[in-house]
């Protein structure tokens, strides 16, 4: 008989911090350099090399930790974690085991059937491993330690996620977060964002803990949703099929849509943890955390209830624009130059994003500055342009013509003598006299045709004439004839 279980998820995200050099050495920290040519004697551990904290690398840990209502742990010390592998040179990680520097926290999520908030047990700090690089056939393993020693927060939750959409907004959420923060630009395809998924089962309505099995080293948020997915019904089949599921590692092939096996899961003792004896412990004090505080910029749910509480936005259009910090910036920059916030809300939801959509640009590649969005809006807004005339022909070259404001544009093309009403009454009589039949017709009863007539005005205007006037215009001389 089937058994009906429950998926018990825990995460383990790693963030690789955005400073200029690594967690305890000068080397500098850079992506997609040549191999091998950001190292030093001491990220390499060569005998007699003494590891430096970086006090910036404190300095964004607390405030990821405080974004997210943890305990900041005011003494810690470092530890190491043994064990071999190529990429890591020193034959042990300097990590946090038993005083991480946040304890606890939480973020709230927005979930089909409603917000969750997603509890985390701590994070704490760690260097990062090198990398191994198999290129083709080749049977050797090359190795690249520019990556070693570059500085880490592990976020680890608790296990209370229950599915993978769940897992997927998390993440999602922490990416922004970081990003908000400055601590970490999130790019999950680089791998300076990355998860270790922990998924167990267990039969609905109990509550001891399954088997845990690790998926490691997952950077794509849609992969992290996939492997839990599968990973989910291939130990429900396992165990409803009589059989036994072991403590395990396994990876993910992306292409496939599978997980498999890579080696049997590590214990606690295996790490073989003590304290470093090369760092002195740490003592964060109460004057620099408050001094942390006060440079924190605003989060992204406070960014949102701003949107909404001072420029009266909906809370759709608050929550895209603070998506990112820079969208939200840059929206507050545009009201500085015009009042109609809803109307600038909707240029970034419109025109601007289906513009860096197709660009594959962020708002900070965007060709106009706030100032000049906001012009073409106000022209809109004072009825000098239709809408569909400022997104359909000024915005395309307004980018195309950065130098160039808005104003000018439309002088050189002519567009404000397109809009004066003795011009779009001719076009209106103009398009009267071409159709005398379909006149017949609308004074007949046909009111539609009124759409007819107004095309052909719009094409005479090649689109500048204000539909509005246009409309009105045409209503007034069908009357007279």
């Amino acid at each position: 008989m089937s058994i009906s279980y429950k998926p018990v998820i825990g995460l383990e995200i790693d963030a690789q911090l955005q400073t200029n050099s690594k967690i305890f050495a000068s080397d500098p920290v850079l992506f997609g350099q040549e191999a091998n040519t950001l190292i030093s004697p001491i990220s390499l551990g060569h005998p007699g090399t003494l590891p430096k904290l970086n006090k910036k690398v404190l300095e964004y840990a607390i405030k990821m930790g405080l974004a997210i209502g943890s305990t900041i742990a005011p003494k810690q010390y470092f530890d190491r974690k043994n064990y071999f592998y190529p990429d890591l040179p020193k034959g042990y990680q300097i990590t946090q085991d038993k005083t991480p520097i946040c304890i606890g926290g939480s973020i709230l999520v927005h979930l089909k059937e409603g917000d969750k908030k997603m509890e985390f047990h701590h994070i704490h700090l760690e260097e990062d491993a090198g990398k191994s690089l198999h290129e083709g056939d080749n049977p050797f393993s090359f190795l690249d330690y520019n990556r070693a020693g570059t500085p880490l927060i592990e976020m680890v939750t608790e296990p209370s996620i229950h599915s993978s959409e769940e897992a997927f907004a998390l993440v999602s959420e922490v990416r922004k977060l970081v990003r908000y923060l400055g601590i970490c630009d999130g790019n999950m395809e680089e791998g300076s964002l990355r998860a270790d998924v922990n998924v167990s089962i267990r039969p609905v309505g109990t509550s001891t803990l399954g088997t845990k099995v690790e998926i490691k080293n997952m950077n794509s948020l849609r992969n992290i949703q996939r492997a839990i997915e599968y990973e989910i019904v291939r130990q429900t089949k396992v165990l409803n099929e009589g059989g036994s599921l072991i403590q395990e590692t396994r990876t993910f092939d992306a292409h496939a849509g599978t997980t498999h096996s890579m080696r049997i899961k590590e214990t606690m003792n295996d790490y073989r943890y003590f304290p470093e004896p090369d760092l002195a412990p740490l003592e964060i004090s109460a004057s620099w955390l408050t001094e942390i505080k006060s440079t924190m910029p605003l989060l992204p749910w406070e960014q949102e209830q701003k949107l909404i509480k001072e420029f009266s936005l909906p809370a759709y259009d608050a929550h895209f624009l603070a998506d990112t910090r820079e969208m939200a910036l840059y929206f507050e920059e545009a009201t500085q130059h015009s009042k109609a916030y809803k109307s600038i809300s909707n240029w970034l939801m419109g025109p601007v994003k289906s513009h860096l959509n197709e660009k594959n640009q962020s708002i900070t590649d965007f060709e106009l500055s706030p100032k000049a969005l906001a012009e073409i809006v106000e022209l809109v807004e004072k009825g000098t342009l239709t809408h569909n005339l400022a997104a359909h022909q000024l915005f395309p070259l307004a980018i195309e013509n950065p130098g160039k404001s808005a104003s000018q544009i439309v002088e050189e093309q002519g567009w404000l003598h397109a809009q004066s009403g003795d011009e779009i009454l001719l076009w209106v009589q103009e398009a009267i006299a071409a159709y005398p039949d379909k006149v017949k017709e609308y004074q007949k009863g046909k009111k539609g045709l009124i759409a007819l007539f107004i095309g052909e005005v719009m094409k005479k205007s090649k689109g500048t004439a204000d539909p509005k006037r246009v409309n009105q215009l045409m209503s007034e001389e069908l009357a007279k004839v």
